[in-house]
């Protein structure tokens, strides 16, 4: 069961209080006094509270308000031997779950304190699940690059211009396509999303455009492409740079036009979309090497978001870790934990080729690996993986066979490159330069699994 922290200057009322409690089964810890419960309140995670009023140093209305500055969601029930209606409804007013008197009904406390740890349970599962079905999160940073692209989205928006975003994977491009898309005129209807770089070329245009029964092998139906399924939306059409010459053919048309042809059909499609593009490429030189048309270009490329990487707005990472400990501890039902401020500025000096994705692995390994209360030392130690925490060896110490370390860093290699292509494993493949069928061996050798990309990138 959870662990319960007693705060309260009596012993003979902490006592009591403890040998009940672990009877019921509870971890419990003790503190006499108010500053040594937010002290034990900042370095451990307690399912709930039960908090004296009347006590010397700190009284406990002002344990409670010091508290929730450190952790919101610990329930707080206060005891107290003077108790007085104002006194119940100024605790209530500070967020107390609820107020019991001295000496307390023990069955009226611990189906309280049941409660209490129930209804915490639930606001947590409701935060995460309501952040799960969210549509679009906030794109965070105070950067001038970040309040460009927010006042950017404020005027495009509400019109049907098309957008080209262009930035390193995992910047947030996608996030930027969804508010576009969540303040525009079309945000009642669908937006729907196509990773060109995760289409085998000689099945994108059966994706984009749909295809009809017999238009090939393995086409046993009638297929509604992604161009239709978008009708009175938005399409956002992510790596477009991947994309064939044919399929660019095709998209341009559905642009010059508004209409589409399925595969294998010869009759015209009405189609109203709007189209957010997305890429990690220069396209202008993809151009010049004839991958990419010039006239699609300039159709998708009204108006142009560049977003920056994250090592060029490090201002903006205090921020983002502050959000993601939010999000990790909610989603994990664990106690908020918090950065000391030189471990900010560890974070900061990390060179992240991964971007938003990678801080917010950085953040969850700090979580996992840290005290409530992460700090630069902490940061210095757990945030490379390449760092190993066990015993303090170094990753060199680890291995005793040259093979061993091969693997370890062939895994970490592979990893990299498959999360900075988007899993895409053809593409991957042919960057670093072995068959397709010999990367899935290695993939399956590792067990390497694609992650959740992270939610503000």
């Amino acid at each position: 069961m959870g662990k319960i922290l007693i705060i309260d200057d009596e012993k003979a009322i902490r006592n009591t209080l403890k040998e009940i409690l672990e009877y019921e089964g509870y971890q419990v810890e003790e503190a006499a006094d108010g500053l040594s419960g937010l002290e034990k309140i900042e370095n451990d995670d307690f399912e709930a509270v039960l908090c004296d009023i009347k006590m010397p140093k700190m009284d406990g209305i002002e344990v409670l308000t010091k508290a929730a500055e450190i952790a919101d969601d610990i329930p707080f029930i206060m005891i107290s031997g003077n108790a007085t209606i104002d006194t119940a409804i100024e605790a209530t007013k500070k967020g107390a779950y609820d107020f019991i008197s001295k000496p307390p009904d023990l069955n009226r406390l611990l189906i309280t304190l049941r409660n209490a740890i129930d209804r915490k349970s639930m606001v947590i599962e409701n935060k995460v699940l309501k952040r799960r079905v969210s549509k679009t999160r906030e794109i965070i940073g105070e950067s001038p690059a970040i309040q460009n692209i927010t006042d950017t989205i404020e005027k495009v928006a509400p019109t049907d211009a098309r957008v080209l975003i262009t930035g390193e994977n995992g910047t947030g491009k996608e996030l930027v396509a969804r508010w576009i898309h969540e303040k525009s005129n079309r945000a009642r209807f669908q937006l729907i999303e196509v990773n060109c770089a995760a289409i085998p070329s000689e099945l994108i245009e059966s994706e984009l455009f749909g295809h009809e029964k017999g238009a090939f092998t393995s086409a046993i139906k009638q297929r509604i492409g992604k161009f239709e399924q978008a009708h009175e939306g938005t399409l956002f059409l992510d790596e477009i740079g991947d994309m064939s010459l044919s399929a660019q053919a095709k998209v341009l048309r559905a642009l010059q036009e508004n209409k589409i042809t399925r595969v294998g059909g010869d009759k015209d499609i009405d189609v109203n979309v709007r189209v957010i593009a997305a890429t990690n490429k220069d396209l202008p030189k993809e151009i010049e090497k004839g991958n990419f048309r010039m006239d699609l270009y300039h159709r998708l490329s009204v108006i142009l978001i560049h977003v920056p990487s994250l090592n060029e707005r490090k201002d903006d990472i205090p921020l983002l870790a502050e959000r993601f400990v939010k999000e990790i501890c909610e989603d994990n039902g664990v106690s908020r934990k918090s950065f000391a401020p030189g471990a900010f500025n560890e974070l900061k000096k990390l060179n992240y080729t991964g971007n938003i994705r990678e801080l917010r692995n950085v953040v969850e390994r700090l979580i996992i690996l840290s005290g409530q209360k992460i700090t630069e030392e902490d940061v210095a130690k757990y945030a490379s993986p390449m760092h190993q925490q066990n015993n303090e060896k170094s990753v060199f110490e680890k291995y005793d066979t040259l093979q061993e370390f091969k693997d370890y860093v062939e895994k970490i290699f592979i990893e990299e490159k498959l999360r900075k292509n988007g899993w895409n494993v053809a593409k991957t493949a042919q960057e670093i330069d072995i068959q397709r069928s010999h990367l899935y061996n290695k993939i399956e050798k590792y067990n390497l699994r694609r992650g959740e990309t992270g939610s503000t990138e």
